[in-house]
């Protein structure tokens, strides 16, 4: 037995007006959900791989008396403003100090008294 198909559809009465606002709805949540669980992911690995980064540019001064920014960026894989901004934070922490102002002749050593 067969079912002309305008038969079909007329036995079926969906009226899809009613479920635009669900639909819509599913839509909206599920970019929130991309969007929030790609934006907090990362920055939760970034967080872990900043401390290891900052514990590898704390060791190379037990080996080496004076440190470079080139020699972090080397070190780490990192970019120029990255190696910088670890340099600041330990600079910062008291561990090492900044000798030189700006360019090539900048480098770091280790501050007076410091332990590793």
């Amino acid at each position: 037995m067969s079912i002309p198909l305008e038969g079909f559809l007329g036995r079926c009465k969906i009226n899809l007006m009613s479920y635009l606002p669900l639909i819509i709805a599913g839509i909206v949540g599920v970019g929130l959900g991309v969007y929030f669980g790609r934006r907090s992911a990362p920055a939760r690995i970034k967080e872990g791989q900043k401390g290891e980064n900052l514990e590898k540019t704390r060791r190379m001064f037990e080996n080496q008396e004076r440190v470079a920014n080139n020699d972090v960026e080397k070190l780490l894989g990192v970019s120029d403003a990255t190696a910088t901004r670890y340099l600041e934070e330990l600079e910062k922490q008291g561990f090492i100090r900044q000798v030189g102002k700006t360019g090539k002749y900048v480098y770091y050593e280790r501050a007076n008294g410091s332990s590793g």
